[in-house]
């Protein structure tokens, strides 16, 4: 489709949310927001310069050190949170279907992801800021100690596009609870929905400034980490800018959560089930057309069982629905662009330059001709030192590797520089937990793998630092501070 420059649609967003208004751009430059399935224009959105960023950032330094949210309690927090739950939940629909058009997800996922758990981690970390004692008075040999839980601060959220509403709120909501306020700078390839947060946001009526919202590239990104007026870093997305973003604030001594790449092994035992794995691997291997951090695209197989696998989960691919990510009996939706797509299909060319073995898919699917999609596929006979076992292909491209015996398994899990996802498959429950203590990874399933928001989410080696999620989320957002008083505070 040819799109005029000056063509626009009801979606465009050309301004950024600062402050609690919508303000104009300091610059000219914009995105053409594109439909995954089709190709066809969208809408177009603004990009931010550093002037924006700066705007952004002591705004919301005023709303925290001279505005009201830095005298706000807990409870009133959680009052405020629970009204942006209620607004983003009267938009779950709409927000679900424009996320699945942006990015290719299912939109039974979206409905999920994009749409219910936003407003369920609003709710769940106002529960939590509702019970956290954060200042409590305790002994000490010349007295008492008063130990203060304070939030950190300004912080800049930087998020992907996979899962652009629940990782934002993976952010937003802790910080919120600990009493901090908010730069998002979402991902351009999500260009529209995160302003929903914005429209949110003011309905519910939190002050200016907690929350900004600023779409920008890498550049104005970078002025983000590096603003002086911020307190702390909260990533999501590739272990290669996760470097320069750790980097930068080792140098200035500036707090930072990351969550990285991924290249997570699934486990099939010699007694595992065929079915129970076939069931599973819709989340463990192919949620959100495989485009998850946690995907676990090495698939390891006892070698007793490896054949009988292998064609089990090429069948598998050959049965996916590939098609519109708005249709509900879609399986596989678009990737996310076009740029995503060659990144897809170069890491299939690797495969097929290498030794393994391409069982199934390997291209475009037939009778797609429109948007970026590719077949689901099978890479067997993969060797776990080839390109295609080392690096996140962040697309539905499988590579099987057989194994001798349950050391054997472990050790191939473990030879990743990624540790962030994982699963292990086998009728024996107990076999499957022992195999997956030993696993070096930050989540691990045992015959599933679903995330569970109540608990700590995160990675080990270059899947990131720190944890996300769970009552543990909120230590993120927060600075001890310990004050030395006499007894009477003990009472």
């Amino acid at each position: 489709m040819t799109v005029t420059a000056d063509a626009r649609t009801d979606l465009d967003r050309t301004r950024f949310y600062i402050d609690g208004e919508w303000v104009e751009p300091r610059g000219t430059e914009t995105h053409r927001a594109v439909e995954a399935a089709t190709g066809e224009l969208l809408g177009t959105a603004s990009l931010g310069t550093d002037a924006d960023i700066d705007a952004a950032v002591r705004a919301a330094r005023h709303a925290l050190d001279e505005g009201p949210w830095g005298r706000t309690t807990p409870a009133e927090r959680a009052g405020y949170m629970r009204r942006f739950a209620a607004a983003l939940s009267a938009r779950a629909e709409g927000t679900s279907t424009l996320v699945s058009r942006e990015n290719g997800m299912p939109i039974t996922l979206s409905t999920a992801f994009n749409g219910a758990a936003p407003a369920g981690l609003l709710h769940m970390f106002a529960d939590i800021a509702e019970n956290l004692v954060f200042e409590e008075a305790r002994p000490s040999p010349q007295g008492a100690s008063i130990v203060r839980r304070e939030p950190v601060g300004v912080v800049g959220a930087i998020t992907p596009w996979n899962y652009p509403q629940v990782l934002a709120m993976f952010k937003i909501a802790p910080a919120l609870a600990a009493g901090c306020t908010i730069v998002l700078k979402p991902s351009p390839e999500t260009a529209l929905d995160s302003y929903i947060f914005g429209d949110a946001a003011t309905e519910a009526g939190l002050p200016p400034g907690v929350l900004n919202i600023v779409l920008a590239g890498r550049e104005a990104g970078q002025s983000l980490v590096t603003h002086p007026l911020v307190d702390k870093i909260a990533f999501t997305g590739s272990t290669a800018a996760g470097r320069i973003i750790g980097a930068e604030c080792g140098r200035l001594i500036r707090r930072c959560t990351l969550e990285l790449g991924g290249k997570s092994a699934a486990i099939f035992c010699d007694d595992g089930d065929v079915d129970t794995l076939l069931r599973g691997l819709g989340t463990a291997s192919f949620m959100n057309n495989a485009q998850t951090c946690t995907t676990q695209s090495r698939i390891l197989v006892a070698r007793s069982r490896y054949d009988e696998v292998v064609d089990a989960v090429a069948q598998y691919c050959r049965d996916q629905v590939v098609g519109n990510p708005l249709d509900t009996s879609t399986t596989i939706g678009p990737m996310a662009s076009s740029t995503h797509l060659d990144r897809v299909l170069g890491y299939i060319d690797v495969g097929r330059s290498s030794s393994a073995r391409l069982v199934t898919g390997g291209g475009r699917p037939a009778g797609q001709d429109r948007g970026w999609f590719v077949e689901p596929t099978v890479f067997a006979d993969v060797d776990n030192n080839d390109r295609l076992a080392r690096e996140e292909v962040f697309g539905p491209v499988m590579a099987m590797i057989p194994f001798d015996g349950d050391d054997d398994a472990v050790r191939i899990a473990n030879d990743s520089n990624y540790g962030l996802g994982g699963s292990v498959w086998s009728v024996d429950e107990d076999r499957a937990t022992d195999i997956a203590r030993r696993v070096r990874t930050g989540t691990i399933g045992v015959n599933r793998y679903d995330i569970d928001l109540g608990a700590p989410f995160g990675g080990m080696k270059d899947s990131g630092i720190g944890r996300e999620l769970g009552p543990e989320g909120i230590n993120n957002y927060l600075e001890y501070k310990s004050m030395y008083v006499s007894a009477k505070h003990l009472s």
